[in-house]
């Protein structure tokens, strides 16, 4: 049987019709076929050398296309997107940045050979603000490195608010396997501030090390005779010894994220990853799935393994925000975790890290994974070779960008301090609102 449509229901299809064309994007491949034979074919010998050695544009391909050379695990989103508004700020685009060149205006500066940025993205008050993609496409999935490390840190701190978790607790007394470790005895809360005092820092490449093994046994680095068949085991079994007494001084390692990514696994009893997807993904209107490299047995890579896109990540970083309602209808980052990522962090541990910065004026501290709370709230986590999230609570702020490194050992200018002094001159402690065309 044909059925007649009504005449306002068939103006209201050709409408439809008419303005989904009229705003239709255009695709353009991320890749072309024979980029993608030859990227594979250099990929370096997994028995010979770590797939992330190579730097400048093999490093860029390989970040945007993980998913392709390695297994994943799904990071699943749900329910209607919710989506961002544009209130595009002509006034980014045009602030003057610092180069060697001279001063030029920023996405200028994105896109010339000063930067290896890949994409940008701002956000103020729920609404995008600025976007610009240089060197990728905007629904790629690039890895976020390190700044995958304040999932399992957010995690951990919505369990302990839950009341499910006590951060002054040792870690074995959740879990048991590690009662005779190396991390016998250190705090939950130690763990989450990189105090753990254990002797194996994040910086340490060199095979055979705790931390190159470790890397290893998630086949993230070469694996050797020595090498334990799982991270879990590595953990239990390394006796790398301590560097400093727990709780006393600040050194980056991605071991002790792991063990907060095996505590979010044991107390909501699920793999990592279907944990980031029950307690996060699932519920910020995001527009696409993500996912963790998962190159061994399917074992998140929760150090440093996380694929998202841009804006999701963004979305991600407004849950710390007063605009949290733009993506979720309930408040997953409580007004307290971001009050203690503000206030609650120890400024000794940066004194006393191990490897001291030459100058800490400006820096509150670092708390729960995140690398620096700066002095006016910024609060920021960063990813190997040019990725970041940055952060602040009190002027609505959220900025996510990604990168990698060039082939002539990072010459490339970091955008962190470009984009912080925009940020700070075109959206003024006071007023808030910021400065406009």
């Amino acid at each position: 049987m044909i059925r007649l449509l009504s005449l306002a229901a068939l103006i209201t299809l050709l409408g439809t019709a008419a303005f989904a064309n009229e705003n239709q994007a255009t695709f353009e491949p991320s890749t072309s076929v024979s980029e993608t034979l030859m990227r594979h074919r250099t990929l370096p010998d997994p028995a010979e050398e770590v797939w992330w050695v190579p730097t400048g544009e093999a490093m860029r391909w390989n970040n945007r296309h993980l998913r392709q050379i390695f297994p994943t695990v799904p990071v699943y989103r749900n329910g209607p997107v919710r989506p961002l508004s544009y209130a595009l700020n002509r006034k980014i685009d045009r602030f003057s940045v610092d180069t060697p060149a001279g001063s030029m205006p920023f996405t200028e500066f994105l896109d010339s050979d000063f930067s290896t940025s890949m994409g940008v993205v701002i956000v103020h008050r729920g609404q995008i603000v600025f976007e610009h993609y240089a060197r990728m496409q905007e629904y790629e999935k690039p890895i976020w490195w390190s700044v995958a490390k304040v999932l399992a840190s957010s995690l951990v701190i919505l369990l302990e608010e839950r009341g499910q978790v006590d951060l002054s607790k040792s870690i074995e007394h959740y879990l048991p396997e590690l009662a005779d470790s190396e991390f016998q005895g250190i705090s939950i809360r130690d763990i989450l501030d990189m105090a753990s005092g254990i002797d194996c820092s994040d910086g340490n490449y060199d095979r055979g090390t705790c931390y190159y093994e470790f890397e290893a046994s998630l086949d993230d680095a070469v694996r050797s005779d020595k090498t334990a068949d799982t991270p879990y085991k590595a953990l239990i079994s390394m006796r790398p010894g301590k560097w400093a007494s727990p709780g006393t001084g600040f050194d980056y390692s991605g071991v002790n994220t792991f063990l907060l990514s095996w505590l979010v696994e044991r107390i909501l009893n699920m793999p990592f990853h279907d944990a980031v997807t029950s307690e996060l993904w699932f519920n910020i209107g995001a527009e696409g799935d993500a996912a963790f490299f998962a190159a061994r047995y399917g074992i998140a890579l929760s150090t440093g393994g996380f694929l998202a896109k841009a804006r999701d990540m963004a979305r991600f970083g407004l849950l710390f925000t007063p605009s949290y309602h733009i993506v979720s209808d309930h408040r997953i980052i409580t007004q307290q975790h971001v009050n203690m990522l503000l206030h609650g962090g120890r400024p000794e541990l940066l004194e006393n890290a191990r490897h001291p910065r030459p100058d800490l004026s400006g820096i509150r501290h670092n708390v729960n994974q995140w690398d620096i709370v700066f002095a006016n709230d910024d609060i920021y986590k960063g990813g190997w070779a040019g990725q970041g999230l940055l952060i602040n609570p009190r002027k609505d702020l959220v900025a996510v960008y990604l990168g990698y490194a060039k082939d002539d050992e990072f010459s490339e200018l970091p955008v962190l301090p470009r984009l912080r002094e925009l940020l700070h001159q075109l959206y003024p402690d006071d007023p808030v609102t910021p400065i406009l065309d």
